[in-house]
């Protein structure tokens, strides 16, 4: 149990633990302390124009609760053959479509995700909903396309550590003619950011160089 009778998490990212609080309720909790505010913001604003994201009913600093979405994520319902690639990318290419087409809170660009791969996505009977908005806010469609591309990259070549392997870059094989904008305009600014990132390891970071190679050599026409 830990200290606060929350019990062991049923979910954990790198930066966050996930605790089932009953009634339909989790409660997310930020390891390094930081604070969901802003993270609770923009998930309440993307649900106001009917995105698919979780309700949040209390954030209070490192904390956020939110409703329980049931549901395998799409990375795993993949790999127990619930789910073809082909149809992985038509999900993440709609979700991306969607969330650009909100406006930026300050006027300019849109929302974005900055953290939109398919162990974020849960199919859920209510439809694919997208979870883990830490990073989320105002910014460049293109930046957050590319930062999506990256990712499955980064797992295509193995820099990433994920059972999905390089069936990943199969996924980023199909997703890149099927979204809006130019998912390579941005991938510098990318490669760049993602370096940044504290959850990166340094021998992931060495890799990224590989990973933006494999997307700018991914067949850009269907």
């Amino acid at each position: 149990m830990t200290g606060d009778g929350l019990g062991e998490p049923f979910a954990s990212g790198r930066e966050a633990d996930v605790y089932a609080l009953g009634d339909g309720v989790v409660l997310r909790r930020y390891r390094n302390g930081g604070d969901a505010t802003g993270e609770a913001a923009v998930m309440a604003y993307a649900a106001s124009f009917g995105y698919p994201v979780p309700r949040v009913f209390r954030v209070d600093g490192p904390e956020l609760e939110m409703e329980r979405l049931d549901g395998p994520t799409m990375a795993a319902a993949y790999l127990d053959g619930k789910l073809s690639l082909d149809a992985s990318a038509h999900i993440i290419a709609d979700l991306l479509r969607r969330l650009h087409e909100l406006p930026g809170r300050g006027g300019t660009g849109s929302i974005v995700h900055l953290d939109l791969h398919p162990d974020n996505i849960l199919l859920t009977g209510r439809g694919p909903m997208l979870i883990d908005w830490g990073n989320a806010g105002d910014g460049d469609p293109d930046f957050d396309t590319a930062l999506t591309a990256l990712i499955l990259a980064q797992v295509a070549i193995g820099s990433i550590e994920h059972e999905i392997g390089a069936d990943a870059g199969t996924v980023l094989d199909l997703l890149l003619p099927l979204v809006p904008g130019d998912p390579l305009a941005k991938l510098d600014d990318v490669v760049a950011f993602r370096a940044g990132q504290w959850t990166m390891s340094p021998e992931e970071v060495a890799a990224l160089p590989t990973a933006a190679a494999r997307v700018r050599g991914t067949p850009m026409t269907a």
